[in-house]
């Protein structure tokens, strides 16, 4: 029976019906129930995804906010990267806001033309290896490179994509732990990273090889080694690829099982103390040529100490150090050691570069800096406080697709670069992306050289600390140098290596004013 023929009814029939009819609904309802609870666990997979670019404002979502995704997404497809109607950070009430302070009067100055620049080349202020003599030192011609990122962490056509436009742009490629690919052989200078694994230079038994080292980097374009002592992703930790995504290739270049997740050990066999280590690494440079240098995230100061004394007593060093930020990156880690473990770059880079000023050792080190450096407004701090270089990961995944959907860690990648699953990597085409991978690294060279020219100075490693201010919402502002307790001079290279510097950038592109009038002083 239903409401319209139940006209006419008595009141206690109209009551059961009613009734019966709220029971009806009651059990629909229930019977959703079921849906609604699958629902929420999908809802839950796709929520980063949801909130990046449905829910959260612009300056919200972590660890990178949609502004600075969209200046990468935008620079990469040559659109215009600018911003309207000013600044939507909160600059009245942040702590720890860096402001880069410009000049009035200076004798270069940025260009306006928005793609002025992006041609230039932009060269490392120091010779690496130089001050060590190693046979095969060289000067990087780009102060922007890209990190280390593994095969087998991404994909095979991202590793590619990123090599591709590396070539292009000039710039280091990093080939990460996971050793040398394919993928890494498309024209990039290579930085071959050796981790405690000792992947693509180890024997059958995993223990390290020379022989394999040698050969190894005798067949590709390997202009220096950097030994991983631990990573801003997870320090202190070993890597971990798990078993899902270790495909014949990974296994075959890794000399690794494909049953099992790939575990890397915590800590290097080679050495156990700062004084073995250095032997290792004066053997390492020896037997190649080339220069060698450590990657470590910042922890303990005694290590940095020992390092900074035996360099200054002893005719043994390393030519570069790689420091990376505690802030993490594409590394997977678990959840205190992404979010606990090892300083944020700010507080941890100073910390190592003061120990190393004191005893007059920076003009002889190429020190890296990495931590969401592929922003122009963040590097520029860390060339104020003593950069020479920086690496960028997350950023130039960014350029060849990543949407930051934080499925690194599970082969579930959706964009194709951080899986080995078929389906989802064809999706990268190649060719696109590696021209993107160009045009971003591009982009931030010419948003870095407008950056250091509206201070007034060439290059962005003759930025100083005082160019820039940290502030305190708007109850202080404190110069950089004082925040990182530097004495004069300090950050700077040697007047020598500056005088190269000017002479290296006599060719880049220049702002300029109105011409000049018969009333002009």
């Amino acid at each position: 029976m239903t409401w319209k023929t139940a006209i006419g009814l008595p009141a206690a029939g109209l009551v059961a019906l009613a009734t019966h009819d709220l029971l009806q609904r009651k059990h629909a309802i229930l019977r959703t129930f079921p849906v609604i609870g699958h629902a929420r666990y999908l809802l839950e997979k796709i929520g980063p995804e949801l909130r990046q670019y449905i829910v959260t404002d612009n300056d919200e979502e972590r660890p990178f906010s949609r502004d600075q995704r969209r200046f990468i997404y935008a620079s990469s497809k040559l659109e215009n990267p600018y911003f309207g109607f000013g600044s939507d950070n909160d600059i009245e009430h942040a702590e720890g806001y860096a402001v880069v302070k410009h000049r009035t009067f200076a004798d270069v100055s940025p260009s306006t033309l928005p793609h002025s620049g992006e041609r230039d080349v932009v060269p490392c202020a120091k010779v690496m290896g130089a001050a060590r003599g190693r046979r095969h030192a060289f000067r990087p011609q780009s102060v922007i490179n890209v990190s280390a990122m593994s095969f087998g962490s991404l994909s095979g056509p991202a590793v590619e994509a990123l090599n591709r436009g590396c070539a292009v742009a000039g710039v280091l490629h990093n080939t990460g732990e996971g050793g040398i690919a394919r993928h890494h052989r498309h024209g990039a200078d290579l930085i071959f990273q050796i981790g405690t694994a000792y992947f693509g230079c180890r024997d059958e038994d995993g223990a390290f090889s020379l022989d394999k080292l040698k050969a190894l980097v005798a067949s590709a374009p390997v202009r220096a080694i950097e030994v991983k002592l631990s990573q801003g992703a997870k320090p202190g930790l070993g890597g971990m690829l798990p078993q899902a995504k270790i495909s014949d290739e990974i296994a075959e270049i890794r000399g690794i099982r494909k049953d099992r997740d790939c575990a890397s050990p915590s800590r290097h066999a080679e050495f156990d103390d700062v004084d073995s280590m250095l032997d290792w690494i004066e053997m390492l440079a020896t037997e190649t040529g080339l220069p060698v240098g450590i990657k470590s995230a910042v922890g303990d100061l005694a290590f940095w100490e020992e390092l900074a004394e035996q360099m200054a007593t002893t005719q043994r060093g390393v030519d570069f150090i790689a420091i990376d930020g505690g802030e993490g990156g594409t590394g997977a880690a678990p959840l205190s050691f992404a979010d606990s473990v090892a300083l944020p770059f700010r507080l941890g880079f100073p910390r190592v570069y003061r120990i190393f000023a004191q005893r007059g050792l920076t003009d002889q080190i190429v020190f890296i800096g990495a931590g969401k450096l592929g922003l122009p407004d963040n590097a520029a701090v860390a060339f104020a406080l003593g950069a020479d270089l920086v690496y960028v990961a997350r950023e130039a995944m960014f350029a060849i697709g990543c949407i930051q959907a934080q499925r690194c860690h599970d082969d579930h990648c959706p964009t194709g670069v951080a899986t080995q699953n078929p389906w989802l990597t064809r999706g990268i085409d190649v060719p696109l992306k590696s021209e993107r991978t160009a045009n971003y690294l591009r982009a931030w060279r010419r948003e870095m050289l407008k950056l250091a020219e509206a201070c007034g100075v060439v290059h962005p490693a003759l930025l100083d600390p005082d160019d820039v201010e940290i502030l305190l919402g708007n109850r202080a502002a404190t110069p950089l140098r004082e925040v990182a307790g530097y004495e004069p001079g300090w950050a700077l290279p040697s007047p020598e290596q500056q005088e190269e510097v000017h002479r290296l950038m006599l060719p880049a592109s220049r702002g300029g004013s109105a011409p000049r009038s018969v009333t002009a002083r």
